[in-house]
């Protein structure tokens, strides 16, 4: 297994490590405490062509690997884990099935400007009843000419207030089984509710959506068959975990160098923090942590790109990466001290955002029983 980054790899992860530097970091405080969607950014991301990056030349995208997309979204969450949130939404869980099972109008009029960046794209999964336990969705589709009557309610969707259109996940058919179908922006019967607020993401509005028998026609229902939307999404669960674990990476990073640059700045009796062994220990243990959990995430990311069998490191991967982001930040704001609770640091937007990861793409103890389940079967 080569873990050295190609020419390619190395160029991508500049570009949009500049890019964190120049304009992202600089604007995500106040994009943060303005509770206000990085649209500029996440325009800019799309001229950079992030959204595109995973998918083939032929919807305008560059086809590159898991691995590589992942050093892209771990840089854009080092300086603002909202706009990297937003952005993992777009191009992957917003876009895939449109990519996967739409047809060549859907791509034309949605999918492409997607990629570009000119429109937004949202999942509905997770209901009031239903988050890690797929089998309790209770939205349904039933058939009447011409189309579908979805009615239901969805809670917790990423970007749904500015989102073009919506990939949702319904029952349908005599055996109500799950099935995919695309929901765009202004059709009767959908409702875009209220904004959940949240200790952190500020900037990335998560809110509730409802269907009250929305009419979709026939040709906007994606699945190939009905009822076979949970295969489709479990096709995508594991990399939904590894670019989570790749968003939590690039926190944790900002999380140690800003206690890093702290400690070594911060003067108590007479020297730097930094020469205090209570404080050089939490700065070993900060980065150990992120040095394993990069490797995690690379060496999960390598399997799915070998085409090899990666569900378990996925979950690995995200487990241990977002437990020890959470970590990570948590230190940082013990070697900040008083500092470490002051708005005026972005430390507190570390220990805040970081948990966001922590719950998407499954809790630490799902993630815990299908390791386990892994391991005993």
């Amino acid at each position: 297994m080569d873990f050295d980054l190609s020419e390619d790899q190395r160029a991508i992860q500049e570009t949009f490590a500049r890019f964190v530097d120049r304009e992202v970091a600089p604007a995500a405080a106040a994009l943060d405490e303005a509770h206000q969607f990085p649209r500029e950014l996440f325009a800019k991301l799309g001229e950079l062509g992030f959204f595109a990056m995973r998918y083939p030349e032929e919807v305008g995208g560059a086809g590159v690997d898991l691995s590589t997309f992942c050093l892209a979204l771990a840089e854009i969450a080092r300086g603002s884990l909202s706009l990297a949130g937003a952005a993992a939404m777009q191009a992957l869980m917003g876009t895939n099935f449109l990519w996967l099972l739409g047809n060549d109008d859907i791509h034309k009029r949605l999918l492409i400007p997607a990629l570009l960046g000119e429109k937004i794209g949202a999942i509905c999964m997770t209901e009031p009843n239903a988050g890690s336990d797929l089998g309790g969705i209770a939205t349904t589709a039933v058939k009447v000419d011409g189309g579908w009557r979805i009615s239901g309610q969805k809670t917790w969707i990423t970007s749904a207030p500015m989102a073009d259109f919506f990939t949702v996940f319904a029952r349908a058919g005599a055996e109500r089984k799950l099935t995919i179908f695309l929901v765009e922006k202004g059709s009767a019967g959908l409702t875009v509710g209220r904004s959940i607020e949240k200790m952190g993401v500020w900037a990335l509005p998560t809110s509730e959506v409802a269907f009250d028998e929305c009419f979709v026609p026939d040709s906007h229902m994606l699945s190939k068959e009905v009822g076979d939307g949970e295969g489709h999404l479990r096709k995508i669960l594991s990399e939904i975990r590894i670019i989570t674990g790749a968003m939590a990476n690039g926190v944790a990073r900002a999380a140690l160098a800003e206690a890093v640059r702290y400690a070594g700045e911060r003067k108590q009796f007479g020297k730097p923090i930094a020469a205090f062994q209570a404080v050089s220990f939490k700065l070993a243990e900060m980065a150990t942590d992120l040095e394993a959990a990069e490797q995690l995430v690379r060496y999960a990311a390598w399997l799915k790109d070998a085409g090899r069998p990666h569900a378990q490191q996925a979950a690995m991967a995200k487990l241990f990466a977002t437990e020890a982001a959470a970590r990570t930040c948590d230190q940082a704001a013990r070697v900040l001290a008083s500092y470490g609770f002051a708005m005026e640091y972005p430390v507190q937007r570390y220990l805040r955002d970081i948990r966001f990861t922590l719950i998407g793409g499954g809790t630490s103890e799902i993630l815990k029983l299908i390791i386990g389940k892994e391991l005993t079967s």
